[in-house]
This record gives C-alpha cells, sequence and structure tokens, in this order.
C-alpha cells in the first residue's frame, strides 16, 4: 500500500512543477488522479535532467539510463537522487531540485500501483529518455528541418504520455477495451494538440533561449527564412506559416475532441480532465491566430476568467457529445484547419505494443 506521506507530498509538489495539471488532475477519481499524478511527476523527473543547464550530455545520458533503471526497479533511488541533486543548476526550479530530492518517495507511490499501471508508467519513461534527447540536444535556433520531425518530436515528448494516459484509463474503465486501437491512435493526436499549441505559444520565449522547434520547410514553402526571425512581427509570409501550423494544431486538438467523446458520459472526471485542456488550447489557438505579430507568450496567453469560462461551458455540456462539438465548433470558428486525419497512422519510431 502506498504511504499516505508520499501521496501526500505529490499532490503538495504537483502545484510547483505544474499550475495545469494541479487544476485538472484533481477532477480525476481518485486511485486514478494518484497514478496519474506519479506519471506526470516522473516525466518531470526526465525534463528536469534534459533540461539542466548544470549538466553535460555525457551526465544527461547517464542520468537518464539510471532512471529508466530507477523506475524499472532495478536500481534504488536513494543513491540515484543523492547523486543528481547536487549536479543540478541553480536556475533550475526549486521545485523541480526538490522533486530531484524527493525521488525515492515518487518512486515508492510508483512501485506501489498494479504490475499493468507500473508497465504503462515504465514504457513511458523508457521511450521519452530514449527519444526526447535526440531533439533537445540537437536543438537549432533554425528550427527543425520539416514537419515530420515536429511529428517525431511532439510524440516523443507528448504523444507517449498520451498513450501511457489512455493506458490508464483503460484498466480504470475496461469498457474501453473495445475502442483501444482507435483511442490509442488519437491519444497520440491528443498530445500533438496539445504540444503543438505550447510551441507556437512559446515561440518567442524559445528565440531568447536559441531555440525553434518551428519546421523550416512549412515557412519555406510560403517564402521565409526561420533565420529572419527578426522579421517575423510584420511579415506576412511568417504569419502565412504560423496559420498553417495552428491549422495543423487544430485538427489534432478535434482528434482530441473525438478521443474524450468516447469515454463512457458517466466518466465525468476523465471526461473534464480531457476536456480543459482542449478548450484552452483552442482558446490559445485563437489567440495567436487574431495576434501573429505576438512577441511573448504572455501576449497569447489565456487569463485566469477565460479558464473559469471554459470550465463553467465545458462542464455544463459534459454528459452530450452533440453539445460538446457544438461548444468546440463555436470556440474554433475562424481557425485555419488542416485534415483531421494526418497523424493516425501508428508513429514507427515509437512502437504502441512496448511495454516491457
Amino acid at each position: 500500500m502506498n504511504s499516505q506521506t508520499d501521496l501526500q507530498y505529490q499532490a503538495d509538489i504537483l502545484p510547483g512543477v505544474s499550475r495545469t495539471f494541479a487544476l485538472t488532475i484533481p477532477v480525476l477519481p481518485g486511485e486514478l488522479a494518484d497514478v496519474v499524478t506519479n506519471a506526470y511527476l516522473l516525466c518531470r523527473l526526465a525534463d528536469t535532467i534534459e533540461d539542466d543547464v548544470g549538466l553535460t550530455d555525457a551526465q544527461k545520458t547517464e542520468f537518464h539510463a539510471r532512471f529508466v533503471r530507477v523506475v524499472e526497479g532495478a536500481e534504488p533511488a536513494e543513491p540515484f537522487a543523492t547523486e543528481l541533486a547536487p549536479l543540478l543548476s541553480e536556475r533550475t526550479l526549486a521545485e523541480e531540485r526538490d522533486l530531484v530530492r524527493n525521488t525515492a518517495r515518487v518512486i515508492r507511490v510508483a512501485h506501489g500501483f498494479s504490475s499493468a499501471e507500473r508497465d504503462a508508467l515504465t514504457r513511458c519513461v523508457r521511450i521519452m529518455c530514449r527519444g526526447m534527447p535526440e531533439f533537445q540536444r540537437n536543438r537549432s535556433i533554425a528550427g527543425l528541418a520539416a514537419l515530420r520531425n515536429l511529428d517525431e518530436y511532439c510524440y516523443y515528448v507528448a504523444g507517449v504520455v498520451g498513450e501511457m494516459l489512455t493506458e490508464l484509463f483503460l484498466l480504470h474503465c475496461p469498457e474501453l477495451e473495445a475502442k483501444r486501437d482507435r483511442m490509442m491512435r488519437l491519444a497520440v493526436s491528443f498530445g500533438q494538440g496539445l504540444q503543438m499549441t505550447n510551441i507556437l505559444k512559446d515561440i518567442w520565449d524559445d528565440q531568447q533561449a536559441e531555440t525553434c522547434w518551428l519546421p523550416r520547410s512549412v515557412f519555406e514553402r510560403h517564402g521565409f527564412d526561420l533565420n529572419a526571425m527578426e522579421s517575423a512581427h510584420e511579415s506576412r509570409a511568417f504569419a502565412a506559416g504560423l496559420d498553417e501550423l495552428i491549422g495543423v494544431a487544430h485538427a489534432h486538438l478535434r482528434n482530441a475532441l473525438e478521443y474524450s467523446c468516447l469515454i463512457p458520459r458517466r466518466e465525468s472526471g476523465i471526461r473534464k480532465f480531457c476536456l480543459w485542456a482542449i478548450g484552452l488550447a483552442v482558446l490559445t489557438l485563437r489567440k495567436i491566430h487574431n495576434n501573429p505579430g505576438f512577441t511573448s507568450g504572455a501576449d497569447v496567453k489565456v487569463s485566469r476568467r477565460t479558464v473559469k469560462a471554459t470550465i463553467l461551458t465545458t462542464n455544463i455540456a459534459l454528459k452530450s457529445n452533440r453539445a460538446l462539438k457544438l461548444v468546440f465548433d463555436r470556440a474554433a470558428d475562424g481557425l485555419p484547419l488542416a485534415s483531421s486525419d494526418l497523424s493516425l497512422a501508428r508513429p514507427s519510431y515509437g512502437p504502441a505494443s512496448e511495454v516491457s
């Protein structure tokens, strides 16, 4: 049985590392909320290793490999945390450094779950720790080569999380098993829709860090060179490339809505968890579309008032798939839209069958 103090630590640290998940995870059914909180913290630990500016690439590779073994139960958590914590940069968030120091607590919770739940968490961490560094360590201010590279990056940092969450939802609600294949395909698209929205929102914050996740081929097609970002704010060509990516993200979020509508109506917590995130992402895309010359993520951030309104509207429509689609259509009105089946082929770089 999981220690109540370890579970309490999870609940206490979550708002410090993600305000968004601190809002959405508590609406999940109790035991599922515990597993999803733990899953998020495991992913955040992997992110913290990769993002820390004080670690060399060799150290990141070593600690990622060790972290996978810790999650698998093949290595104790305490020595891992004791050795990693002092190496982290002061520029890493205090909450993330605290999370690393308390890795053993998070792992004790994880190892108290069922074997099927542990398999889902382990698979996610393993794939993330293998794939994410390939992109993070080769990131460039010149962007990614093409949209397919963005698809792959989004899979490693978000699509695999969608697959993990789907496994957990299937375990919680066995009747969904008949929809497994469709939900798994939609889950990858769901993750990409949210991740692309974050990438578009954070374009200028990433520029400050000399990083760009935009696909060069998309912008070249519209006549814009990502090496000339200083002229982007006034460029129609840049705005056209941005709109194309908004259309792709919009299509992924429509797939996310379909995913959410497959969840039984009685599972109101899971529906809220999914739909609140979708609603906020769509409204963020609207802000970007209406203000292509924005200069920071703060310019297109959804206000707290809008967050509350989105939650209220979603909750009213929650039990009706038809009403949810109408609400989505109204929120997305005027947004460009790519083909909605654009990403439903299983990604070859992350086999969904891998659990061991």
